[in-house]
């Protein structure tokens, strides 16, 4: 089945307005809501301006913007853990991947400014990985708890991916907060609906703790937009992308369950397994979204979008 052509979307968007975002304040009623908040992020290192040339400082700025617009919002959340969910950590083949170690760090080159170069290390949520990780075994998904190094201490650190560096830079070094991290990785050989169960365990486990937490989907979107890029041009590329914004502005990302995997196949996107995920959790917590960019800087396509809970 193929999604219905869409008009191509602008080379670049911004979306939203000025006005105060409805975030809960630890005062409010609802400050012992655990699940708080979720976003998507994407993850080219250009995005940090530290990272970027002079050229990718300027064409990467609307998703810059973007970007520290949700990281406002990650901050007002207030978490005591973020939970992301990339594609490029530890792959585990027909596995999601969830990531026990005690640490994790790494250094990341910009892509187009490889001089440039930009280092950290955060500290995991070994225990709510585990959590995790049991919870899920439980309902028989196909997970594996996956560590680097010691078994655990100061040694126990997993290599950092961008997928993970980029959206953490953001929400913790650029707002100077320091909440635990869950890393995750979801599988591409495992049905669809296996990734958005998972996602599902997720707010669970998340609704049962007494501490405040963000889901963060780090996705860059279709990679074929260019005929010069490593994936070369496909007009499937604009299609799903468009197909992602919709998705996003008409409060339906469940509609991607429809798509046709030679469709995704063709329009070589990252996102659709964590946004699957971010779908899981949207079945438990109830979540408003709005979309702060989107944007084409080169030859994939990056959303930044939030997803705040509904008052209860």
């Amino acid at each position: 089945m193929q999604i219905a052509r869409r008009k191509q979307a602008p080379r670049s968007r911004e979306f939203g307005n000025n006005s105060k975002s409805p975030v809960l304040s630890p005062a409010s009623s609802e400050a012992q809501l655990t699940l708080t908040y979720a976003c998507i992020a994407p993850h080219g290192s250009d995005v940090i301006p530290e990272l970027a040339n002079k050229r990718t400082l300027r064409s990467f700025e609307e998703t810059r913007k973007g970007m520290l617009a949700v990281a406002r919002e990650v901050k007002r959340a207030k978490p005591d853990t973020i939970i992301i969910a990339s594609p490029h950590n530890l792959r585990v083949h027909q596995h999601i991947a969830i990531v026990t170690a005690e640490n994790s760090s790494g250094t990341l080159r910009g892509w187009n400014a490889p001089e440039k170069r930009a280092s950290m290390k955060i500290k995991c949520n070994t225990s709510l990985a585990k959590e995790m990780l049991a919870a899920a075994t439980r309902r028989r998904l196909p997970v594996v708890g996956v560590n680097y190094g010691t078994f655990e201490g100061s040694n126990s650190d997993m290599a950092m991916d961008w997928g993970t560096f980029v959206p953490v830079w953001f929400f913790m070094h650029e707002n100077g907060i320091k909440p635990k991290v869950v890393i995750v990785t979801p599988s591409r050989e495992i049905p669809l609906d296996q990734n958005i169960a998972f996602g599902r365990t997720i707010a669970d486990i998340a609704e049962g703790k007494r501490e405040r937490i963000v889901f963060v989907a780090s996705a860059d979107q279709a990679h074929a937009h260019k005929k010069t890029g490593p994936y070369g041009f496909n007009k499937a590329a604009a299609e799903y992308d468009n197909f992602m914004v919709k998705a996003i502005e008409t409060d339906d990302i469940d509609s991607i369950r429809s798509l046709n995997s030679k469709f995704v196949e063709a329009a070589k996107p990252d996102s659709l397994w964590q946004i699957a995920m971010l779908v899981g959790v949207s079945e438990r917590v109830p979540l408003s979204p709005r979309l702060y960019s989107y944007q084409v800087p080169t030859y994939f396509g990056m959303i930044c979008a939030g997803f705040q809970r509904d008052s209860e």
